[in-house]
């Protein structure tokens, strides 16, 4: 665990945040990248800032009673983690297809361009999970669990105590990094396919992990909030590869033309 990745007194700097940081400018460079444009950086801020947003929001209705009923200030301290990334996924989304309206652009196309950097930058705030100690996994004694030191959310939710638990994030993170590059060899052979397949993809490996996370996790009969929503993604994301394999070849031009 090293939450502080600067602490001079006058100059305090998160690791979490500066994870989520690098994620962002790395989604940013290769957004840019990837699409030849550089006219997209005011949509890409606002998808950023609405991702942290609803992550926060969801992560503190989830985690209300818990963590914040009795420390409400606590609510503004994002730099000390606790986001739900679906959360975030969500508010982003909307605010992406209220972008694209306003801009005119192709929802459709910028989802697939969008979709393919999304699991770098989420790899990135995972490994800023870690370094804070949140989002750990069960109680374990298996060869790669790790202890969490006191102070943490895991000394903190085992009543003070260190236990060993499995390194989650770092589960997440690797699963997303192997998500990524298969993301960028689908977007330029099969772009049309991009957006169906992180979707996809990601629901798969968010509803797997939860079976292994310890943290306090709200229910929804017999899954999490996550694994609930995973279900929704995965269809949805089902469904776009579907259509996509079905109306369009795979460069994007529709069949028949």
């Amino acid at each position: 665990m090293f939450p502080d990745l600067i602490d001079l007194g006058f100059l305090h700097l998160k690791t979490y945040g500066a994870c989520m940081a690098v994620g962002f400018m790395l989604c940013w460079t290769l957004i840019e990248k990837l699409s030849g444009r550089k006219d997209l950086g005011n949509f890409i801020l606002a998808m950023m800032v609405s991702g942290v947003i609803g992550s926060r929001i969801a992560y503190v209705i989830e985690h209300w009673s818990v963590e914040f009923a009795a420390h409400p200030e606590q609510i503004i301290r994002v730099d000390q983690g606790g986001l739900m990334f679906y959360g975030g996924l969500i508010l982003a989304i909307l605010v992406f297809f209220g972008g694209c309206w306003w801009k005119k652009e192709n929802p459709l196309k910028l989802a697939d361009l969008f979709c393919t950097v999304i699991p770098l930058g989420h790899a990135c705030g995972r490994l800023g999970c870690f370094f804070y100690g949140c989002c750990y996994g069960k109680d374990s004694d298996a060869w790669c669990a790790v202890t969490f030191p006191a102070g943490s959310p895991s000394w903190f939710n085992h009543h003070r105590q260190m236990v060993s638990v499995l390194p989650t994030q770092l589960f997440e993170a690797t699963a997303l990094l192997v998500l990524f590059v298969v993301l960028v060899v689908v977007y330029r052979r099969y772009r049309r396919l991009t957006a169906g397949i992180y979707l996809a993809g990601y629901a798969v490996i968010r509803f797997g992990l939860e079976y292994t996370r310890g943290d306090p996790r709200a229910a929804v009969g017999p899954f999490s909030i996550s694994q609930t929503i995973s279900i929704g993604l995965l269809v949805v994301g089902l469904s776009l590869v579907w259509y996509n394999t079905k109306s369009r070849s795979p460069n994007g031009v529709s069949v028949g033309q």
